[in-house]
């Protein structure tokens, strides 16, 4: 599942409500893509027959159809060797894991409860998992980084065992100059842990939730990890990583520690220079049984080929997927997604038919790339990253667009995890031309940067950015975006109510897409590359793919 950081737009039926006195709200006109065409896109793919646009079902068959018989009227080429789409093969695993976990050690033995105090699933394509008293040992933040001088594997063999580790980074909320400060590097996303453990050969891991490093509580945890997930199929069935991932709760945590005698601020004693992973003397017993369901969903490629340099691409991306059909709320189960993200799919599609108008064809290549899977874990674009269609070392940069906003265009234009690369520059150049301003995140603590598809790009080397509308609004008394993006978070992200109205203000949906859409142009006829700014963990990855 896939919290975005940054504020989201509310609907325009929750924007009345409030009453405020509108200003003169006659958008600008920036380029040639408009509200109400986006809108028209909207009105389709978040209807109710779309069943949600949940990968595997229906909903998929309906909206790839729709998005590839657009690229196909609007003249553009089939992305993928003579097709619009790209399979992507996917597993679908329903976990059980057993009532408890048994923690046994000779100062303290434990009995969590699953869902309670922790959640563990495996991406271990097996019906059924079990790990018996494996030693456990306190790995620390479980990070491997170099440019940083950190370690907290070094010397240390996991192999077989359960590593416990802290989630976000050493710097967070710590005062000091450590890694990027409050500022959330990839070292400190869940997903790197994971990663991590796996190479070091653990057996499993636990990451000890906090709210405040985490940026969401444990019902999001908990949500997020139970029930059906699905993953990329790989050839080795996911036996390369560990047996069991999972979480468990700060308290559960905070007393398996003390037993072995660490006690007080936990993220204060793992952030010490002289920091050793320490052996909890405890072994841990857990099992999970696994329903597995085996499918193809889809990515949609388009293509306009570059009048003189072809082999040279810039990608936009929008994922086209959402819940599908869930637990009913008032009375509506259908999770139609129309901000999140019907909207950046119409973006998508508008940009791809103004680049079709153009009456000189850029220079350079640009590829319209829809994908499955972000709500799932980013699926399609990662299976993209891996499996590229177009070469990475050719690929400019990555233009995402995700969850676009519903109240009106603003004087600030968000960049997500703003100070990555230099993308962000022609973004705040093309703002700045219109006398508008771009930010950064608000929380950059929760790693806004790393929760949509334009991270995978970035995890590959290749410079991306998402841009979204800010809260200060062109045409509302100030405070008043803010409170429209709350209610938006609070009442519909991931909710049946983010459902499409005639009634929704596009104009700042558009505005982003014609930011994205003079960006992307700009690119398209210069001859450079952009690149990651110093002190990107993704830098060193670009420049050794371009390196001839």
């Amino acid at each position: 599942m896939n919290f975005k950081q940054a504020y989201l737009p509310a609907l325009l039926a929750a924007v009345l409500i409030t009453g405020c006195k509108q200003k003169d709200a006659t958008p600008v006109a920036i380029g040639p893509v408009t509200a109400d065409e986006i809108k028209s896109h909207i009105a389709v793919l978040a209807d109710d027959s779309l069943q949600g646009r949940r990968p595997f079902t229906v909903g998929e068959e309906k909206t790839t159809a729709y998005i590839s018989s657009q690229f196909k009227k609007m003249g553009l080429e089939p992305g993928n060797n003579g097709s619009y789409f790209q399979e992507v093969p996917m597993v679908e695993i329903k976990g059980t894991p057993t009532p408890t976990m048994s923690i046994i050690g000779a100062k303290g033995s434990f009995t969590l409860k699953a869902v309670d105090d922790f959640v563990v699933f495996s991406r271990r394509e097996q019906p059924s998992i079990a790990i018996k008293n494996a030693p456990m040992i306190f790995a620390g933040y479980g990070i491997v980084a170099p440019e940083y001088n950190w370690n907290d594997y070094k010397g240390l063999d996991v192999k077989g065992k359960v590593v416990v580790v802290l989630v976000n980074d050493p710097g967070f909320k710590s005062g000091e100059k450590i890694f990027k400060g409050d500022t959330m590097t990839y070292y400190g996303r869940w997903t790197y842990k994971y990663e991590e453990a796996a190479r070091q050969g653990a057996a499993g891991i636990l990451i000890v939730h906090q709210t405040d490093p985490a940026s969401y509580g444990w019902s999001v945890i908990k949500n997020s990890n139970t029930g059906k997930k699905l993953f990329l199929q790989q050839a080795d069935k996911h036996m390369s990583r560990c047996a069991i991932e999972g979480w468990i709760t700060d308290s559960v945590a905070t007393k398996i520690l003390a037993s072995a005698g660490i006690t007080g601020d936990i993220r204060a004693y793992a952030r010490k220079k002289e920091f050793k992973a320490v052996p909890l003397n405890m072994n841990l017993t857990v099992g999970l049984k696994n329903d597995l369901k085996y499918a193809m969903s889809h990515n949609v490629i388009a293509v306009l080929k570059g009048s003189s340099r072809p082999d040279e691409n810039i990608v936009y991306t929008a994922h086209w997927d959402h819940f599908g059909i869930g637990p009913a709320i008032k009375g509506d189960s259908i999770y139609n997604g129309a901000v999140d993200n019907a909207s950046g799919s119409a973006a998508l599609l508008s940009v791809a038919k103004a680049f079709s108008e153009l009456k000189t064809k850029p220079a350079r290549t640009i590829v319209f790339l829809s994908v499955t899977g972000e709500e799932q874990g980013l699926l399609g674009s990662e299976y993209y990253a891996t499996h590229p269609v177009f070469p990475l070392n050719k690929t400019v940069g990555n233009l995402n667009m995700d969850a676009l906003g519903f109240y009106g265009e603003t004087k600030d234009i968000d960049i997500t995890g703003k100070g990555q690369n230099e993308l962000e520059d022609y973004v705040t150049k093309e703002a700045e031309s219109h006398g508008w301003h771009t930010v950064g995140d608000k929380k950059p603590g929760a790693g806004g940067y790393y929760r949509s598809d334009h991270f995978n790009f970035a995890k590959v080397g290749v410079p991306a950015v998402d841009v979204n509308v800010g809260v200060e609004s062109l045409t509302h008394e100030a405070g008043w975006g803010a409170k429209q993006a709350d209610d938006y978070n609070d009442n519909h992200y991931h909710q049946p109510s983010d459902t499409y109205t005639p009634a929704m203000d596009a104009n700042g949906m558009a505005q982003i897409a014609n930011i994205m859409f003079n960006v992307g142009l700009k690119l398209s006829n210069e001859t450079t590359f952009p690149g990651w700014k110093p002190g990107s963990e993704f830098k060193a990855i670009r420049d050794k793919m371009m390196v001839k």
